[in-house]
């Protein structure tokens, strides 16, 4: 009996001394990279008085404001708003405004065309209300594609303004 107690007492001070052990030859590296990143520069201040009309960009289902002072595009439900080299987003018009990461911005945005803010007077504007409660169904139906172009010009230089009845459709 003598010798199995000595031998559970030994095998008790072998199994602490492989458990402390570890302890003993353990080792830490910590590394602390600090990169100060600068604040975004604060996004200036527009408020709308009224809800806004939009106008839909050509070949796109994004909407523009055409009269504000700053840029603003609706799109998927979204306002956008682009402001040095960083877009911002918000779910009204008037924000609040949130920083977007590069990966959050749709890739549409970096396809819009050359001075998309500029409208032709022909192009159908767009009351807000509208914008709101049709903006699905259209992209659906694909409606902005229906008109004779997405300019307003019926081919013979007779502008119908978008939205104004669902002529033949054309696919680009």
């Amino acid at each position: 009996m003598k010798t199995k107690g000595f031998v559970l007492l030994i095998a008790a001070l072998a199994g602490l001394g492989a458990l402390a052990a570890p302890g003993v030859c353990s080792a830490q590296v910590q590394v602390n990279i600090k990169v100060r990143v600068p604040p975004p520069p604060p996004l200036p201040r527009f408020v709308f008085p009224a809800p806004p009309t939009v106008v839909v960009i050509p070949e796109t289902y994004m909407y523009v404001v055409p009269d504000a002072e700053v840029d603003i595009v609706f799109y998927h439900g979204y306002w956008y708003r682009p402001h040095s080299d960083r877009w911002y987003r918000a779910s009204s018009y008037n924000g609040p405004w949130i920083l977007l990461s590069g990966g959050q911005v749709p890739s549409t945005f970096h396809r819009l065309p050359p001075g998309f803010r500029s409208v032709r007077p022909e192009h159908e504007r767009i009351p807000y209300q509208n914008v709101k409660k049709n903006w699905k169904k259209w992209e659906k139906e694909r409606y902005w594609d229906s008109s004779p172009n997405q300019h307003g010009d019926d081919g013979r230089g007779q502008g119908q303004g978008q939205g104004q009845g669902k002529g033949k459709g054309h696919n680009k």
